[in-house]
This record gives structure tokens, sequence and C-alpha cells, in this order.
């Protein structure tokens, strides 16, 4: 386990990430050292339901866990963002959600894209293929409906926490705040963690420091779609491939304190 350092009130980490060696990719380790007032934690399409069955699972099974580092990482100084795209009505009389709107534009906000595809300059196709909608469950039929209403409630909101699922809005926010560096987790790794306008490719070209949690997230992927791979391993494809062209990761181990350290 490797466990989160405070230098002089930052916190260190070790990024992994994936250096093209030859025809091969090789492991190697990035040191991080990041300003917790500097950095914002973005929680993905965390739905409380998804048109896929085996999707909302996997969502229920990791949201503890992420609640718990969030839980951390606000102790830390970190900023909280939820982002369940889609969602907003629901939050919109709250203060979490009404702050974000009310936040005033950035010039840098005007750039933002409302999605950001795969980038043919910068990366290969992705590793699986979702072309069916990446659903692993032969009983959820309704591909690409929009069933969620809200994010998980296993999930809190703190009362300093954020709510937005527009890149600009987060962007506007980042800015006045100073926010350099940006945490990536949620779901789903080749859709909506790389492709939102607040996910992974959207901040790299901002211009911030990015890093998705890699035990945090999933993706959608059927296993008898190429390269015909079990769900989990074709999830760790497409973390291998961020890993490889976009950005380091790290392991939610990282931004939890243990007893002996708090």
């Amino acid at each position: 386990m490797v466990l989160p350092v405070k230098s002089q009130n930052n916190l260190a980490f070790s990024g992994r990430y994936l250096k093209q060696s030859g025809k091969e990719f090789k492991e190697r380790q990035k040191k991080l050292n990041w300003n917790p007032a500097e950095t914002a934690i973005i929680v993905c399409d965390m739905w409380d339901q998804h048109w896929c069955k085996t999707a909302t699972l996997r969502v229920t099974a990791m949201a503890p866990r992420m609640n718990l580092v969030l839980t951390e990482a606000r102790k830390s100084g970190i900023t909280i963002v939820h982002a369940p795209s889609s969602t907003m009505k629901f939050y919109a009389d709250i203060p979490q959600r009404k702050k974000m709107m009310e936040m005033e534009d950035a010039s840098s906000s005007a750039q933002i894209k409302d999605w950001y595809y795969l980038d043919p300059t910068k990366e290969p196709a992705l590793p699986i293929d979702d072309s069916d909608g990446g659903c692993d469950d032969p009983d959820s039929d309704c591909v690409n409906c929009e069933v969620w209403k809200k994010q998980i409630d296993i999930l809190d909101i703190g009362p300093k926490d954020c709510i937005s699922d527009s890149g600009k809005e987060i962007n506007n926010y980042f800015v006045k705040h100073n926010i350099k560096n940006v945490i990536l987790m949620g779901v789903h790794t080749n859709m909506c963690v790389l492709g939102r306008p607040f996910g992974i490719r959207s901040h790299l070209a901002q211009g911030r420091s990015v890093v998705l949690v890699r035990d945090l997230t999933d993706s959608m992927y059927n296993p008898v779609m190429p390269p015909i791979v079990s769900h989990d391993d074709g999830t760790q494809l497409v973390i291998n491939h961020i890993e490889k062209y976009w950005c380091s990761t790290i392991t939610s181990d990282q931004l939890i304190n243990n007893t002996e350290n708090k």
C-alpha cells in the first residue's frame, strides 16, 4: 500500500504511466507533489441508475470506497466536484449547485468543447470495441436511455462541495480558485472519463495536471466484443491506454490517510 506523504503541507503521490521503449511500453512511476488547495477531485457520472444493469451494480460496489476517499480528501482541503451529467435539475435549488451557476465566466471557458473525441494525433484507437454500447448484461436492451435522475446516494455531498456537469462552469470555478491539479474518478473510462468537457482530455487541453484513480473507475465493455477478454481486463486495457497517451494513474489508498498519519 502506498500512502500519501505530507511534505510542506502538500500531498506526494506516485503516479503510474507507461513509456514506450522500442515496440513495447514499460511501466514507470512519476512523483507528484500537489498542494491540496490547488487540487480538485471530479466525480464523473456516478449515477443512481444506469441503463446497463451490470454497470449500475459496479457503480454501487465502487461507491462506498469512493465516499471514504472523498471524506478524507475534504479533510486535506481538496475541492470536490460532483459531476453526474444530465441530472442538474435535481440539484437546482441547493447551494453546491447554485454557486457553480453564479460563477463569473473565465475567458478560457469559451474554448471548451462539448465533447473531446478520440484524438488521432495523440492516441490510436481505443483497445476495446464498445460500438455495441459496451453493456455486458444481455437483459439490458435500452442502449443509451437516460434512466438516471441523480448521483448515487452512497456518495455524500459536503457543504463546501460543488455540483456541475458543465466543463465551462467547472473551469470558471477552477480559474477563480486557482485549481491546477485534477483527480478524476468515476465512470466510464472509455467514454465519459476521457471525453466529457470536464474529463481527462479537456483538463489536459486547459493545461492542468491530471491523474485517474484506477481502482475507482470502470469501463463500458462487453466481453463478446474485441478483443474478447473479461470485462475487468477490458477496463485495464483502457486504463493502460490512458497511462500510455494521456496521464498517469494512482490508487485510492494514496488518497486515504491511515490512522498512523492522522
